[in-house]
């Protein structure tokens, strides 16, 4: 029998914390400690050493960033710790900070509303505790409306296809996705990243990282 992925969990909503205790343990992974607060989930990690970290951005005292903070604390000290924020809203400067964090891998930002598809969520936590950096769509979708050039350059179909890439996706996923052939995909991608000025590389997680590092550098319109 496998062994379970043992996590820890910070929110302060008890119904959601709950809920969201149930649905992990019943998709294999083992809720060691389910907390409501920073302060709290800082002394959980180092009790437990959990495999994964999944903290609610606002939590008390001040309701603002202090599951980010704690989350950021967390990868200073352990750059490879495998850790998943949950926002309410799509802020790209919090996503962006995260992603700063280490080598940007082992990271997700999740918005709350993607809680609800199970499977997604499931896969995006084990996508992350493999080694992946997973975006929610809706923060890579907001941070491409707000880019000039080259972005500008690429087709709508390459748009859809760099929003993929950059939720995580592989070549195989995405033409499934899209009901077109691998090869297909493959002359998208390496469209997109010549267009962005990043060298193709068959690495999912590099690619990611190659393009969300392009749109975090390049200002706001």
């Amino acid at each position: 029998m496998p062994e379970l992925t043992r996590v820890v969990l910070a929110e302060d909503g008890v119904l959601l914390r709950e809920g969201l205790t149930g649905v992990l343990e019943r998709f294999g992974f083992a809720v060691v400690a389910a907390v409501g607060d920073a302060a709290a989930l800082l002394d959980a990690v180092a009790a437990e050493g959990p495999d994964l970290v999944i903290t609610d951005i606002r939590m008390p005292p001040s309701f603002t960033d202090e599951g980010l903070q704690a989350a950021l604390a967390l990868r200073a000290a352990d750059p490879g710790r495998a850790v998943v924020v949950l926002s309410q809203y799509v802020r790209a400067e919090f996503a962006a900070r995260l992603l700063d964090s280490g080598d940007g891998r082992r990271v997700g930002y999740l918005l709350k509303d993607r809680v609800v598809d199970i499977a997604a969520f499931v896969g995006a936590l084990r996508a992350v505790v493999g080694g992946g950096t997973v975006i929610d769509p809706d923060v890579v979708r907001h941070l491409l409306a707000r880019r000039h050039d080259p972005v500008a350059e690429l087709s709508p179909r390459e748009r859809e296809v760099l929003a993929l890439v950059a939720e995580g996706h592989s070549n195989a996923a995405i033409a499934r996705r899209l009901t077109v052939t691998e090869a297909a995909v493959g002359k998208h991608v390496g469209n997109i990243l010549a267009k962005l000025g990043h060298p193709p590389d068959d690495d999912t997680n590099r690619r990611v990282l190659a393009v969300l590092a392009y749109l975090r550098s390049t200002p706001p319109a």
